[in-house]
């Protein structure tokens, strides 16, 4: 939907672009990258996608074993 609002908007941005230094332009650059990449999520398989679902539910409520448990128990694996 392109409203006058929407037409109005362009053309500040647009001057203002055109103005801007360039950490803004910089700032305005990565976001429009951002926008145009896929999300790695939705190149997950489904099954995939709903096992880490149900894995972060579990952790939600409880089921687990807390990071620093991890860390004591297997910290010689993480030694040169």
């Amino acid at each position: 939907m392109n409203t006058a609002a929407t037409k109005e908007m362009r053309k500040e941005v647009k001057k203002y672009i055109d103005k801007a230094d360039d950490k803004v332009v910089k700032m305005v650059h990565a976001m429009m990258e951002a926008e145009q990449e896929d999300d790695w999520w939705d190149r997950l398989p489904k099954k995939v996608q709903a096992e880490i679902d149900e894995a972060i539910a579990e952790l939600d409520n409880g089921k687990g074993i807390p990071h620093d448990e991890v860390m004591k128990k297997y910290s010689q694996w993480f030694t040169r």
